[in-house]
């Protein structure tokens, strides 16, 4: 139980705010009294104006250990801030006379009244924070009878006013710090986990799922058709948790490179891709994807019933290299010149002329029953004319 509770007051984002206002509280606590001490000669009433600086040093100390703690529901304690500092300036009447009170700050001081604003500052933010300003400056305007003369001649409604407000901000600007270190943590939490069961599952599972396949195949028959769904799922799974790894696109200037590629793989299409991200302006890494689907369509289209497709992404720094490779049937030669002269820009157009818009180069290597080979050449960054 007790460390349940210290790990909730250690996830208040505003835990840090209580403990510093009511550091702050106490230091204005030791200003008012010795304020008192220097004051007190002046007031018509001095024994009942020590029981209200009694009063106000009780109330400090136990709202400064509630509010801290957190130990009840801070919002009751506030609220019950705003209405002491409130009595104690009107007490002021009580214990001093009309000429004392109009000329000077009232009984609990304009420092010590900041806790109230600081309270209901970190509580509600910014808007509470000025609510709470703007009251206790208008009572202390009316308590010692200015409300009639410009209230911003007197430093105590500007004041208290810059207080409720930077504090108010402050609030705002810890919770949100808060909630995107709850949500990295959360990411990492889960990356760690990932990572886990994909450890699990590649030292388990896909070795399983290899094992069936190599001896259905051996077997033959039967055994076959369990070997080719065996190697169906391997590769959807191997997909499936290499793709965890990849960075998410969420509309920024440059694109991991990465997830456009192993959006197109499948049973018959492998996709082999550095660990780190490979990041490519968002236009230059669509077009170079583009490329590699021609392929793969070309593949699909051409190489044969069975033909399997393997695409390998490297990342050299100032360079990346894209090989798109098949064990079909392959290209004869002269074919591509034929199909151009035909009409037929398929290739030109969509890949060759796709890698010489991006400043590289694309190679065909191809022959008969050898299968079929693209590489691919771009520099990382747009060259410069």
């Amino acid at each position: 139980m007790g460390g349940t509770g210290r790990n909730r007051r250690n996830a208040d984002p505003d835990a840090p705010l209580w403990r510093a206002s009511q550091v702050f509280r106490l230091v204005t606590l030791a200003y008012a009294v010795s304020s008192q001490f220097s004051t007190v000669a002046y007031y018509t009433k001095p024994g009942l104006s020590w029981l209200f600086i009694a009063l106000l040093a009780v109330w400090s100390t136990l709202s400064a250990v509630l509010l801290s703690r957190g130990s009840t529901q801070r919002w009751k304690v506030v609220a019950l801030d705003q209405v002491v500092a409130i009595t104690l300036m009107a007490a002021t009447r009580l214990v001093a006379d009309h000429e004392w009170y109009s000329n000077h700050q009232t009984l609990p001081t304009t420092l010590w009244v900041a806790n109230a604003v600081l309270s209901a500052a970190v509580l509600g933010g910014p808007a509470a924070g000025t609510c709470s300003a703007l009251v206790m400056a208008t009572v202390s305007a009316v308590v010692r009878d200015q409300i009639n003369l410009d209230l911003w001649r007197d430093a105590t409604a500007p004041v208290l006013v810059a207080v409720g407000v930077a504090m108010g901000f402050a609030t705002v600007t810890a919770r949100r710090a808060h909630r995107q270190l709850e949500h990295a943590v959360r990411m990492a939490a889960a990356t760690e986990e990932r990572d886990r069961l994909a450890r699990q599952v590649h030292d388990g599972v896909l070795q399983v799922l290899a094992l069936v396949q190599r001896r259905g195949n051996e077997l033959g028959g039967a055994a076959a058709e369990l070997a080719e769904l065996a190697g169906e799922q391997e590769a959807a799974l191997r997909m499936l948790i290499s793709e965890q790894d990849t960075r998410v696109d969420r509309g920024e200037e440059q694109v991991d490179l990465r997830a456009l590629l192993r959006a197109r793989a499948a049973a018959n299409v492998t996709v082999s891709a550095p660990a780190d991200p490979v990041l490519l302006d968002r236009a230059r890494a669509v077009e170079l994807a583009a490329a590699a689907a021609t392929a793969l369509d070309n593949t699909a289209l051409h190489a044969g019933p069975g033909a399997r497709s393997y695409v390998l992404l490297e990342d050299l720094g100032d360079e990346v290299i894209l090989s798109i490779r098949d064990d079909g049937n392959g290209i004869p030669a002269g074919r591509l010149a034929e199909a151009q002269a035909q009409g037929r820009m398929g290739v030109s157009k969509s890949i060759v002329g796709r890698a010489e818009w991006l400043g590289g180069v694309a190679v065909l290597d191809s022959a008969p029953g050898e299968g079929t080979e693209w590489e691919i050449r771009i520099p990382r960054v747009v060259p410069h004319d």
